[in-house]
C-alpha cells in the first residue's frame, strides 16, 4: 500500500510498517523528524521529482513525501474481541464507501481507544492513501478486521458477548440512553442509505442522535465520534462509581 503526507508516513514508521520512502525537495522540522526516524529504523529514502510523487499520490496532498507500507495484519472479529485492552469497544462499518469518511472514523476510533474496526471487504472504501491521509495516520495503528459479510460479523460479536448498537435516524431511543459501558459494538451505515435491512435487524439495539437544527442527520464520521465518546464517558463514569463503592 502507498501512503502519503507527513502524519500518515510518520505514524506508519512508528508502527514499523514502512518499507521505503520517496521525498521531494522540502526542508522543515516535520520532514526532518520523519527522516530521522527513517534513518533510525534503516528505512530506505529516495529523492524524486515532485511530479512523480503527485502521480503516486493520485493527486492527493502528499506534502512532499510518499511511502510504501507493508500490508496490515489480517485480524478476525474474534481477534478484536480477544485483544481488547479492557471492556471491548468495537466499530462496525456497513458499506462506508467514502475514503475520507473511513479515514475520519479510523482517526476517531484511535482517539477514543476503540479496540478495532470491522469493515466489509467489498462495497466499502479501500484502505489506501486517501483513507490513510484522512485518518492522520491512525490507519497504521487501528486493528481492522475485513469480513465478507457484516451481518455474520454481528453474529460473531454476539456470540462473543458483545452487544451491537446500530445508529439509525428513526430509532426512538437516544444514543446516550443506551448502555455503552459494557462490551459494545457501534454499527454505522453507509452515507445516505444508512444500515442495510439485514444488518439493522441483526443489531441488539437501534439508537439515534437527536437533531436540533435544520439538517436531518450528521456525517457518518461525526456520528461515530459522538457515539464513541459517549461510550468513553459512560465507561469513565462507571469506573468512578466502582472506585467510590
Amino acid at each position: 500500500m502507498i501512503v502519503y503526507g507527513i502524519n500518515p508516513v510518520l505514524e506508519a514508521l512508528r508502527a514499523g510498517r514502512v518499507t521505503a520512502i520517496r521525498i521531494a525537495e522540502r526542508s522543515d522540522d516535520r520532514m526532518r523528524d520523519v527522516l530521522a526516524l527513517a534513518a533510525t529504523l534503516r528505512v530506505r529514502v529516495e529523492r524524486v521529482a515532485a511530479d512523480a510523487l503527485a502521480r503516486q499520490a493520485r493527486g492527493g496532498a502528499h506534502q512532499g513525501i510518499v511511502a510504501d507500507v507493508a500490508d496490515a495484519i489480517d485480524y478476525s472479529v474474534e481477534d478484536l474481541v480477544r485483544g481488547a485492552r479492557g471492556v471491548p469497544l468495537i466499530v462496525v462499518l456497513d458499506g462506508i464507501e467514502d475514503p475520507h469518511n473511513l479515514g475520519a472514523i479510523l482517526r476517531t476510533a484511535d482517539a477514543a481507544g476503540a479496540d478495532g474496526v470491522v469493515v466489509q471487504a467489498r462495497r466499502s472504501a479501500a484502505l489506501d492513501g486517501a483513507a490513510a491521509k484522512a485518518s492522520a495516520g491512525a490507519v497504521a495503528h487501528v486493528k481492522i478486521a475485513q469480513v465478507v459479510n457484516i451481518a455474520r460479523a454481528l453474529d460473531e460479536l454476539k456470540e462473543a458477548g458483545v452487544w451491537t448498537v446500530g445508529l439509525a435516524g428513526d430509532a426512538p431511543v437516544r444514543y446516550d440512553a443506551v448502555d455503552l459501558a459494557g462490551p459494545s459494538a457501534i454499527v454505522l451505515g453507509a452515507e445516505g442509505s444508512g444500515l442495510r435491512r439485514l444488518v439493522r435487524e441483526k443489531c441488539d439495539f437501534l439508537a439515534s442522535i437527536p437533531m436540533h437544527g435544520h439538517v436531518g442527520s450528521l456525517n457518518v464520521s461525526v456520528a461515530a465520534g459522538v457515539t464513541l465518546f459517549e461510550a468513553v464517558r459512560q465507561r469513565l463514569s462507571a469506573a468512578h462509581e466502582r472506585a467510590r463503592s
